[in-house]
């Protein structure tokens, strides 16, 4: 069917009060990114809802598109006629016989904001339903829940119908709650970090570590397209490569191997965070899940957050590898995650890595290191691409100190 509008419900921004207008803002803005590619179309977002007036746009590409965008809590495609009866008659009965199966039932549901219409709500409801018998006369009409519901809009412009109503993301949208650091790497749970925090309205940039020649250009291109996978849920996401080859020849070179790791996320945690001040973020996102691995235990956590009061959020904390598998299938990054391209986390990863680091040992092995030094050099080689759905890049570089 050839759609000519599609009407947005909002989520939980009916519970925003006095700042619900900023929210629905964001939302328009959000969904105006996300649908780059379709210029014809207009969004008029109003208090209870936004209307997206396609102008001859396809709607077969768009409406997978708004289902992936943070805010929304469904949307009805809908076809716009002439504001006469014929008109309704005919576009009534066009769409049931496309959604029509044997034994299913239906309910045509009317509105009007125009009130100079011939007829009122209850008139519309028992002609058109009367046109439905007309094509169908075995179907039955049921009130509660019924298969097909046919609603009709009566607007000073025209007549509005639609009858499927296409579930949306939920959540808020993503901008209304700060900006924050998602630490991607290349794994299962670093994008799904970032999803989960996106769907609590957090504008996410990704910091990703690359230690060329350690890990390769297939490494730094899957963290790009993992990003590319939780973009089009905000639009676009800023993509922040940091060069770290240095850092970690330094750390092999001078800190016992039992530490290696500590000491590595505590200085990949401070370069995040001098990131997050030039940036303007508010937090730190990682995808630490507790207990699964050797720098994810209680312990660990403490000696590598030592470097910093900024609050970091860890969505997946509590949650076990399934659990972060099944969300990770659902946002299709898993494939992609189980690629076997190494990242910075493994390359000098020893075989027994302290599960209980001490903090006062921690300090003492990295008192050896020229930590001010290194950390310049590497922030002034960052690198910043904006990357969308389509994963195309426009890469910068950037010195942010």
């Amino acid at each position: 069917m050839n759609y000519t509008e599609i009407m947005v419900r909002y989520g939980e921004l009916s519970t925003k009060g006095k700042n619900r207008k900023i929210f629905i803002s964001q939302l328009a803005q959000n969904v105006k990114r996300v649908l780059g590619d379709f210029p014809a179309v207009k969004i008029h977002a109003d208090r209870d809802r936004m209307h997206l007036i396609l102008n001859g746009e396809d709607s077969a590409q768009i409406l997978p598109k708004l289902e992936k965008v943070f805010g929304i809590q469904n949307f009805s495609p809908s076809v716009r006629v002439e504001k006469t009866m014929p008109a309704i008659r005919e576009m009534v009965q066009t769409i049931i016989k496309s959604a029509y199966q044997p034994g299913q039932t239906f309910k045509i549901t009317s509105k009007r904001s125009d009130h100079s219409f011939e007829l009122d709500t209850n008139e519309l409801n028992r002609e058109l339903g009367g046109a439905v018998f007309e094509v169908f006369p075995e179907i039955a009409v049921q009130m509660k829940k019924p298969n097909i519901e046919i609603r009709v809009e009566i607007r000073k412009e025209g007549a509005y119908l639609s009858y499927e109503t296409i579930r949306g993301a939920g959540g808020l949208p993503v901008g209304t709650s700060g900006r924050g650091m998602l630490m991607l790497s290349g794994g299962i749970d670093s994008p799904v970090a970032g999803y989960l925090s996106m769907k609590r309205g957090v504008e996410v940039e990704a910091v990703h570590f690359a230690s060329p020649p350690y890990t390769s250009e297939q490494a730094l291109q899957k963290a790009k397209d993992l990003a590319a996978k939780i973009a089009p849920y905000g639009g676009s996401i800023q993509f922040i490569e940091v060069p770290f080859t240095e850092i970690q020849e330094e750390i092999k070179r001078v800190v016992p191997e039992g530490y290696l790791m500590t000491v590595t996320r505590r200085m990949m945690l401070r370069l995040t965070d001098a990131i997050r001040v030039a940036r303007k973020g508010l937090v730190i996102i990682n995808g630490e899940s507790l207990g699964q691995v050797a720098s994810q235990t209680l312990q660990s956590m403490v000696a590598i957050n030592e470097v910093t009061t900024t609050p970091i959020i860890r969505p997946v904390v509590a949650m076990d590898k399934g659990e972060i598998i099944e969300i990770a299938e659902k946002i299709d990054t898993f494939e992609l995650a189980i690629q076997p391209f190494e990242d910075c986390c493994t390359i000098f990863a020893p075989p027994q890595p302290k599960t209980r680091p001490k903090l006062e040992k921690a300090q003492a092995y990295e008192a050896r290191l020229d930590i001010e030094g290194l950390m310049a050099r590497s922030m002034a080689g960052l690198k910043v691409s904006e990357i969308t759905e389509r994963n195309e890049q426009n890469e910068e570089f950037s010195d942010f100190l």
